[in-house]
C-alpha cells in the first residue's frame, strides 16, 4: 500500500506526486523522491524497480522478507533492512523495513508493523538546510528512528529484570522466577538479532570507504553506531545479569530440595530407632528376662520415646527439624 509519495528540491517540499510522476521528478537537479510503502505487494515493488532502476536481488530481497539486518551496496544504491521491534500484550513482535536508498531517491518499505514514519518526514520536513543533503539524511533519520525505538523496550526489559531480582529470595518463587527469567532472556535474544547484525552494517556507513549516498551524512552515521553499541552493551548487561540470576534461583531449588531431604532423613533416623528397637523384643525368645517383668513392656516404649526424643532434640538442635 502507498503511503505517500513526494517530491523535494533544494532541502524543500515541492508536491505530492503520483507514482507515474516519479520519473519526471528525478531528472530535475537538486531534486530527489521520497516514496513509503507498507506491506507492499510484489507487483507494487515491480513497478518502483521500473520507476527507480532498483536491483534485482534487493528487490527479492524485499519480496521474500524475513532478512537479517543488513546494509548491501549495488553501485550507487544502497539497500537497508532492519528489524521493527513491537511489544504486544507482553510479548515482543518484530516486522521489517527495506529502504532502498539511491542518489536521488529513498524508498522505503514498512512490513509486519503499525508504526509508521510520518514523524520522521515532518521532522525532515522542519529542517530543509538537512534535507538538502539529499537521500543520505532520509536514510540516517529512518536509521535513527528505529533505533530508537529500541530504547524504551531495553528500559523495560531493565524493569522487568529489577522485578525479577527482588523476588529471587522469596521462599517458593525459584521454579516460577526461573520460567520468568528465561521468557525475558528470549525477548533480550531477540532485539539482540535486530541490534548486533545492524551494528555491524552500520560501522561501514561512517568509516572506511564510505558509499557515495552516505557521504554528506556519514557523521550522522556514527551517532546511530554510537546508539547501537549503546544499545548492545546495555543487552550484553542484561543477558548476564539473567544468567547470574538462573544461577541464583537453580541454587535456590537446590536448597529447598536440600533443606526437604535433611527434614526426611531426620525423621527416618528417629524412626529407624524405633523400628530397632520394636524388633529387637519383637524376636519372641523364650529367655528375654524382661518378657516376665511387670514393668518390660512400659520400660521398653520409654527407651524407645526417649532414644527418639533425644534424636529429635539433636536435629532440631542441627536445624535439621
Amino acid at each position: 500500500m502507498l503511503i505517500n509519495c513526494v517530491a523535494y528540491q533544494h532541502g524543500r517540499k515541492l508536491a505530492d506526486i503520483t507514482v507515474d510522476d516519479i520519473s519526471e521528478c528525478l531528472i530535475k537537479p537538486d531534486c530527489f523522491v521520497w516514496v513509503a510503502l507498507k506491506d507492499a505487494t510484489p507487483e507494487e515493488l515491480a513497478v518502483m524497480k521500473a520507476e527507480f532502476g532498483l536491483h534485482e536481488l534487493a528487490v527479492e530481497d524485499a519480496n521474500h522478507g524475513h532478512q537479517r539486518p543488513k546494509v548491501e551496496e549495488y553501485d550507487d544504491e544502497l539497500f537497508v533492512v532492519m528489524h521493527l521491534i513491537e511489544e504486544r500484550e507482553g510479548r515482543l513482535e518484530t516486522g521489517e523495513v527495506h529502504v532502498f536508498a539511491g542518489p536521488n531517491y529513498i524508498l522505503s518499505v514498512r512490513n509486519g508493523s503499525q508504526h509508521g514514519f510520518l514523524g520522521v518526514r515532518a521532522r525532515c520536513e522542519r529542517e530543509p538546510k538537512m534535507l538538502a543533503q539529499g537521500s543520505g539524511y532520509v536514510l540516517y533519520a529512518l536509521m535513527d528512528a528505529v533505533v530508537d525505538r529500541y530504547f524504551p523496550i531495553i528500559d523495560r526489559l531493565e524493569t522487568e529484570l529489577e522485578a525479577l531480582e527482588e523476588r529471587i529470595f522469596t521462599k517458593g518463587a525459584a521454579r516460577s522466577n526461573i520460567r520468568r527469567l528465561y521468557r525475558l532472556k528470549l525477548k533480550v535474544t531477540l532485539l539482540k538479532h535486530a541490534v548486533t547484525p545492524l551494528m555491524d552494517a552500520t560501522a561501514k556507513m561512517h568509516s572506511g570507504r564510505v558509499p557515495e549516498v552516505c557521504l554528506r551524512s556519514r557523521n550522522y552515521f556514527r551517532d546511530v553506531y554510537d546508539h547501537l553499541t549503546r544499545i548492545n552493551t546495555s543487552l550484553d548487561g542484561i543477558r548476564d545479569t539473567i544468567a547470574t540470576a538462573i544461577q541464583v534461583n537453580l541454587s535456590m531449588v537446590t536448597i529447598d530440595q536440600t533443606e526437604v531431604s535433611k527434614r526426611l532423613a531426620a525423621w527416618a533416623g528417629i524412626f529407624a530407632v524405633a523400628t530397632a528397637c520394636a524388633g529387637i523384643w519383637g524376636m519372641n525368645f523364650s529367655h528375654m528376662p524382661e518378657l516376665q517383668w511387670e514393668y518390660g513392656y512400659p520400660m521398653a516404649l520409654g527407651v524407645i520415646g526417649g532414644l527418639s526424643g533425644l534424636l529429635y532434640w539433636q536435629f532440631r538442635k542441627a536445624r535439621w527439624l
